[in-house]
């Protein structure tokens, strides 16, 4: 029998193969409670590991191949991904790793191909260098880049166009790494807490107030469970300072809830409204926020929010691609396409110009994503103002300017978080998720 790591490891990766699943809430769900802290470690390291090389995976199966790639069963696939993974870069014993592969492809009822998958094992296990082949010598090109980091050709081309060459490596191995954990601290007596639970924490990099886990699991800890701390990447953080503070906020995509935190602690006198239009989320957000007494969660689409307007900050933290998360997120970059981003840009561009109303004059609207491609920041900020004269771009600057001074930004380049008026992190020249965030003011008339 396979061992119950790689056994869970084998389900998760195939609901996110089969049904478009993010493999980090599978991770984090109740399927894993009755894994020990070893098998979690174990199966977090073969989903994510096997997520994050699948394309250099997939081409060393194909090199030793009987039958098509096309053709194998979905079961068949990831059984071999999986243990193709542990031969070339976990270096497990190669027979535990055939062996219990060949096991998952028999429980999964494929036994027919069960001698198929041993053989293609045996292969790459006599053949390691083929799953993680020695650096070519030569200039790297955006080729060399896509096979050596693993990532789509058309998705480094156009980081490459867009950041040049360098920075285009730089977020392609930021991507392959275990990220670290940010956490944002609700009470200040948590961090002590949480060392005596056995966490071991350092200072954010980007915010003062930010912690990052050095040792230890925090998804384990009272501290966490209780809501006195919370998982948040920095430049999320960041983010949700730029909204600033006022009398009514709203939160037009809320969920999962981590963003609107942050303004109802920043605000707590505030009316806060927290919107989302999925029915699920929405009754998460509500749970997250429960004991939070200034927000009010409702079930809506942004696009039409059954709210009177007259708002003092908005924020739209839209939904999008995400591909300033794949370190978190890998599997995105094996789905995307460039027509999803076309249909993501036409979805924002909707919310961007149905929220827009609600900010009253002298207002403030913060709109953000986590996707490193135009279509789906600046210049959905340009289609919109087209026909909102009272609208202007703010320079972030200025607000990056206020929370140094207030000590609350601890990056020390501000220059680097900008790109024009706008707040852009990248992965890898930051030590952070990719975000994009634009201020727009209701200057009037």
């Amino acid at each position: 029998m396979p061992s119950p790591a790689r056994e869970a490891a084998f389900d998760i990766l195939l609901r996110v193969e089969q049904q478009q699943s993010f493999a980090s809430e599978l991770l984090h769900s109740d399927r894993l409670d009755k894994l020990s802290p070893q098998d979690r470690n174990l199966c977090t390291e073969l989903v994510m590991g096997t997520l994050r090389w699948r394309s250099r995976l997939d081409r060393a199966i194909a090199a030793v191949s009987s039958q098509p790639m096309n053709k194998l069963d979905p079961e068949v696939l990831t059984a071999l991904r999986l243990g193709a993974y542990q031969i070339g870069s976990l270096r497990l014993p190669a027979r535990a790793a055939v062996n219990e592969s060949v096991e998952l492809v028999k429980r999964a009822r494929r036994r027919y191909s069960a001698p198929f998958a041993n053989a293609v094992l045996r292969k790459l296990a006599a053949k390691p260098d083929l799953i993680e082949p020695p650096l070519s010598p030569g200039p790297k090109t955006v080729v060399v880049l896509a096979e050596l980091y693993a990532h789509p050709l058309w998705v480094v081309e156009r980081w490459a166009s867009l950041h040049g060459l360098e920075v285009a490596e730089k977020i392609c191995a930021f991507d392959q790494q275990v990220p670290e954990t940010a956490l944002r601290m609700h009470d200040p007596a948590a961090e002590e807490e949480l060392r005596r639970e056995g966490i071991e924490l350092k200072p954010g990099v980007l915010l003062g107030s930010a912690r990052r886990v050095v040792k230890g699991d925090v998804t384990r800890t009272a501290a966490l469970r209780a809501q006195r701390v919370a998982i948040q990447d920095e430049a999320s953080q960041l983010v949700a300072l730029l909204v600033g503070s006022g009398e009514r906020l709203l939160d037009c995509c809320a969920a999962p809830g981590g963003k609107t935190a942050m303004l109802a602690e920043r605000n707590p006198h505030a009316e806060i409204i927290a919107a989302d239009i999925h029915p699920r989320r929405a009754a998460l957000l509500k749970e997250r926020l429960a004991t939070v007494p200034n927000v009010t969660v409702m079930e809506a689409d942004a696009t039409d929010l059954p709210v009177r307007g007259g708002f003092d900050r908005v924020l739209a933290d839209v939904p999008c691609s995400g591909t300033g998360t794949l370190a978190r997120n890998p599997e995105i970059k094996w789905t995307l396409t460039t027509d999803d981003l076309a249909e993501l840009h036409a979805r924002q561009a909707a919310i961007l110009t149905a929220v827009i109303p609600h900010v009253r004059r002298g207002g403030r609207l913060v709109y953000s994503s986590c996707s490193l491609e135009p279509e789906e920041n600046m210049q959905v900020i340009e289609e919109a103002l087209q026909s909102q004269s009272e609208f202007r771009v703010m320079n972030c600057r200025s607000e990056l300017e206020r929370l140094r001074d207030s000590r609350e930004l601890a990056w020390p380049d501000i220059d680097s978080l900008l790109d024009g008026p706008y707040l852009r992190t990248l992965p890898g020249v930051h030590p952070c998720d990719g975000f994009f965030a634009a201020i727009l003011e209701n200057v009037g008339h």
